[in-house]
């Protein structure tokens, strides 16, 4: 199979499912290797992934830069491959996040128009209209740029949760993603058992979902062209 995107390989390849398949994104020399989320007539490509606690989430810029874990099972695709796809101006794209709770119940968040900048603009998140029944999370985020715990791009100082106030949100969280003011999502946290999911400001957390910080189950995230 080959195409510029899961999209594409599932118009041109009707009988294609889901699994880990090579990409070639337009206007690139690059080509690369994804786990393709084969709905219907959609094909989405994982960005990232969490079922558990065997992938460690908790590192540096140059992991989430190129990507770290297995396709198959919990892993982050990576930056910069991120942007190649997203870059294209002939192409919208739509990122779906998709949050499991421990009670098997399931809520998504859908954006228009997704799209990550360059290095450069530290992977800057730009997200448009928000569809979905999980709360758009993502919102005050919109516009930020990617920190990691070596790589501070958040400029909140200091960032307050509850009455603890942090130097830096990845002080907080311990893991990679567009932090504003900390804001109301942070899907890279430590993933929490369903002993005791409730409470951790380190969680895998969208707020908007949950009323008090609660550590999801299972997140996906996935991005798709029109």
């Amino acid at each position: 199979f080959g195409g510029k995107d899961c999209t594409e390989i599932k118009t041109k390849f009707p009988g294609v499912t889901s699994g880990v398949l090579k990409i070639h994104p337009k206007g690139t020399q690059t080509s690369l290797t994804v786990y393709c989320e084969i709905h219907g007539d959609e094909g989405w490509i994982v960005i990232q992934r969490r079922t558990g606690g065997k992938e460690n989430f908790e590192r540096g810029w140059a992991d989430y830069k190129t990507g770290f874990g297995n396709l198959d099972e919990d892993h982050w695709l990576g930056l910069e491959s991120i942007h190649l796809l997203t870059k294209d101006p002939s192409k919208k794209w739509t990122l779906r996040v998709d949050l499991l709770d421990h009670n098997d119940q399931h809520a998504f968040a859908e954006y228009r128009n997704f799209k990550l900048g360059d290095e450069r603009t530290a992977y800057q998140l730009r997200v448009g209209k928000y569809s979905g029944d999980a709360g758009d999370a993502l919102r005050d985020q919109n516009g930020s740029g990617f920190s990691t715990y070596d790589r501070d791009n958040d400029y909140c100082r200091p960032c307050i949760y509850g009455d603890i106030a942090f130097d830096e949100c990845t002080e907080r969280h311990g893991s990679g993603w567009w932090y504003s003011g900390c804001g109301s999502a942070a899907l890279n946290g430590d993933w929490h058992s369903s002993d005791d999911p409730i409470g951790w400001s380190s969680g895998i957390h969208w707020l908007t979902w949950k009323g008090k910080p609660y550590s999801a189950k299972a997140s996906r995230m996935m991005i798709k062209s029109d």
